[in-house]
């Protein structure tokens, strides 16, 4: 069972503005890669957009393959 609980465990591979966050939930999910947004709710309802980041979390089997996504928007945002 400890294999199964491993399989659950989300992990951040992204932080930021949450529409920021948002894009790359949209590329991730492009990609067949599920996401979530932490820490959202309370941007939304709280406080301004911009006054704190929000998390993007994967599964940990996705981990790297949401990584490769990030880092390839990242790349592309810094005009590499």
């Amino acid at each position: 069972m400890k294999e199964a609980e491993d399989k659950s465990k989300l992990v951040e591979v992204f932080k930021g503005s949450l529409w920021e966050a948002e894009l790359v939930k949209g590329l991730l999910k492009d990609r067949g890669i599920l996401s979530t947004i932490k820490d959202g709710l309370v941007v939304n309802v709280a406080l301004p957009e911009t006054a704190i980041d929000v998390q993007v979390l994967v599964n940990e089997v996705d981990f790297e393959a949401a990584m490769d996504i990030v880092r390839e928007r990242s790349s592309q945002t810094l005009g590499e």
